[in-house]
């Protein structure tokens, strides 16, 4: 959806993987006024064509796997419902269908790089306004206007 269109013209920056509307976004903004992180579609659909997605090989990662432990540590598991805590961890290992253990480094990277920006309020604020003022792009006018021309075709 247009939830994210709806941040961004309320000054909100996007933080998210390349695919949906974020691409829609990507191409207006530019690489500095947005943070992408993880695999393009087409290397997702790559792995799970050929099966070649191994989330036990990215839990194993010094950077991942404490993370991962986190979510059956007794500090979590004292707070939470144990059975479904110990099944997310089963399937992110195990599984992890939507390949979350991929993008997680990348997401960890880009998320620290994006709050050092937002410590500096020069570079913060000026891809704020570069967000809304690129959100102008997506307004109905614009989307019934084109449609008419690609698609309907009325006088």
């Amino acid at each position: 959806g247009t939830g994210n269109m709806k941040f961004m013209l309320n000054g909100a920056l996007t933080l998210g993987t390349s695919d949906g509307a974020n691409v829609e976004i990507h191409e207006l903004v530019g690489d500095d006024n947005i943070y992408i992180f993880g695999e393009d579609s087409e290397t997702v659909i790559d792995l799970y064509a050929k099966e070649a997605y191994k989330s036990s090989e990215f839990y194993a990662r010094k950077a991942i796997k404490p993370l991962v432990d986190f979510i059956v540590s007794d500090a979590i598991l004292a707070v939470g419902k144990k059975e479904r805590l110990e099944r997310l961890y089963n399937e992110l290992i195990n599984k992890d269908w939507f390949m979350t253990l991929l993008d997680l480094e990348d997401y960890i990277e880009t998320k620290e790089r994006m709050f050092a920006d937002y410590e500096d309020r020069d570079v913060w604020l000026e891809k704020v306004l570069v967000n809304i003022a690129k959100a102008g792009f997506f307004s109905a006018d614009r989307t019934i206007a084109q449609y008419n021309d690609e698609i309907w075709h009325l006088n």
